[in-house]
């Protein structure tokens, strides 16, 4: 049977045994419905943690206290940050990819916040030019989750295309980010490009005993939605706000596309650093 939660600390055995023991007792396709949202919960963790102090900041924070509200998320990131490696919840390949994306990201924000795509409107002293500096962790938390989903699930990859392919296609959306306030948008051409290159590429992945299958793209859609989510509870709690909107709005279809694209650079960031295997190759992770 699978493990829950994959590869952590040993402090979290009882707890494993005992869901092992539960789910063992269910019909084997409920076992592996629970047990895929289980693991997927867990590959979730940190990015759940930021959207919940998000919710929670919100609610309490005044603005006559002595620490800003985005300080205060910043130092609670690296607080969290510090506790997934010491707690074993994370490994150093994770906090490599998050880095990678902290940088790239903060790089974007800076660019579109000077562009006026978007505003942080609380102050802040941890910020570069207007971008309060916990908004990298947000970024990170996309690498995060897949990262930890790709071990978690014991993620395998047929028919990858070869990496030098992967990282121009992903450079050239990244540059779109930025180009597209001066040359025309290539977003739908990128978009076309993502499905080309990554027709033919399926992810095998373990919820419990049975290896299942799923498109790379659709899976990428399925994670576009969920950060287009995430991005609304951003809006509501006023994190970041948008120059289009009055009062509360959902946030557009558009940035939908925007995370469709974003989901390709997050992963080959993420191969950078744990390189996708195909099936029957074993890994790190597959050994323990």
């Amino acid at each position: 049977m699978g493990s829950f939660p994959h590869a952590t600390g040993p402090w979290l055995e009882p707890l494993r045994q005992r869901i092992r023991t539960l789910i063992a007792r269910l019909p084997p396709a409920l076992a592996e419905f629970l047990m895929f949202g289980l693991k997927q919960a867990w590959a979730c963790l940190f990015a759940a943690i930021m959207l919940a102090l998000l919710i929670l900041t919100h609610l309490v924070w005044a603005d006559d206290w002595p620490v800003s509200r985005y300080d205060a998320l910043f130092v609670a990131a690296i607080v969290v940050q510090i506790a997934f490696l010491a707690f074993k919840l994370e490994s150093l390949d994770e906090l490599k990819v998050i880095v990678l994306y902290h940088v790239s990201g903060t790089v974007m924000e800076i660019f579109k916040v000077r562009m006026g795509s978007w505003s942080y409107p609380e102050p802040a002293v941890f910020a570069i030019l207007g971008v309060p500096l916990f908004s990298g962790f947000m970024y990170g938390s996309v690498g995060s989750f897949i990262a930890r989903t790709m071990r978690i699930f014991d993620m395998r990859f047929t028919h990858y295309p070869p990496v030098w392919l992967t990282l121009v296609l992903a450079a050239a959306i990244y540059l779109n980010f930025f180009s597209h306030h001066f040359l025309p948008d290539l977003r739908y051409v990128l978009m076309a490009a993502t499905v080309i290159v990554y027709a033919r590429v399926s992810i095998y992945f373990t919820p419990d005993r049975l290896t299942l299958r799923m498109p790379l793209v659709i899976a990428a859609l399925l994670t576009a939605i969920f950060l287009w989510l995430a991005e609304n509870i951003g809006t509501v709690t006023g994190t970041w706000i948008y120059p289009s909107e009055s009062g509360w709005q959902p946030v557009s279809l558009g940035k939908f596309g925007s995370w469709y694209l974003l989901i390709y650079v997050s992963f080959v960031l993420v191969t950078l650093v744990i390189r996708p295997v195909p099936p029957g190759a074993r890994t790190k992770s597959s050994q323990r």
